[in-house]
């Protein structure tokens, strides 16, 4: 089991994350991606929210960081995953994991440009009552 499934794994039953009603959220630049949250804890000063991403054909979240670590699981789709050089760092096939590490220094954009919705499910290690992203100015490369 890769070290990003076992955290998430781990993560999740410890928790015990409960679940909530969430409202749809919209991913900063992302024209029609959405996300609704599926559970949520906090710790100490530490929020734990696990929630679906969901990105259309040719739709993109827009340029972002994190303010802390997120893991993802690719639950359909591909996503086409590029760092702030506009360099590719990954493209993830359904069944796939990614994490992306916190910080503005780790600026990022995912892009769906396949023909069916890219569905995510992303746990979040946020500090408390800190935004699921921060938007970042687009670097003036093209990812194209």
């Amino acid at each position: 089991m890769s070290h990003t499934l076992r955290a998430v794994a781990v993560t999740t039953s410890l928790l015990g994350l409960s679940l909530v009603p969430g409202a749809a959220h919209a991913t900063p630049g992302g024209s029609g991606v959405s996300g609704r949250v599926l559970a949520q804890h906090t710790i100490g000063d530490t929020d734990y929210v696990l929630r679906e991403v969901t990105v259309p054909p040719g739709q993109a979240t827009g340029w972002h960081y994190h303010d802390g670590t997120l893991y993802a699981y690719v639950r359909q789709g591909t996503l086409s995953h590029f760092d702030a050089t506009c360099d590719s760092d990954g493209v993830y096939e359904k069944g796939s994991f990614l994490e992306e590490p916190s910080g503005a220094d780790h600026v990022h954009v995912g892009e769906n440009r396949g023909t069916n919705d890219v569905v995510l499910e992303v746990l979040y290690v946020l500090p408390h009552d800190a935004p699921f992203s921060q938007d970042a100015p687009a670097p003036g490369c093209s990812t194209r």
